[in-house]
């Protein structure tokens, strides 16, 4: 059971997964931070110093905060673009490099063998 799992564990698959939710984790961190620290201030200010996490709407004896929904709608929307442009370049970085030329390869044993028997005939014929 131990090599199954230390088999499944230790595949690249898992690994890449691991690798990309930690850093995925770390990313997000760095887009709520430009969020939260930056642009909805920012928002606030164009919009009259209005805080989107303040707003309120009385019903009966309770109150509907929809302006925590408005700003994690925000911040949805925000966190998804900057991941499409992350992925955006990170793909047209991958595309870059698989575009370079690459060596041919070297000719096969029959390749040279043939090219040999091309040169030979050519000899006799001139």
């Amino acid at each position: 059971m131990w090599k199954e799992f230390k088999a499944f564990a230790l595949k690249g698959n898992v690994l890449d997964l691991a690798i990309g939710v930690i850093i995925g984790a770390a990313f997000g961190k760095i887009v709520s931070s430009l969020v939260d620290d930056i642009l909805m201030p920012l928002l606030g200010f164009l919009l009259g110093g209005l805080n989107l996490t303040q707003l309120e709407y009385p019903f009966g004896d309770d109150v509907r905060k929809y302006g925590s929904f408005l700003q994690t709608l925000v911040d949805f929307l925000i966190v998804s673009f900057s991941i499409f442009l992350f992925i955006k370049a990170l793909n047209r970085f991958k595309r870059k490099e698989e575009e370079k030329p690459s060596e041919p390869p070297a000719p096969s044993k029959e390749e040279l063998l043939l090219t040999e028997i091309r040169d030979l005939l050519k000899q006799r014929q001139g």
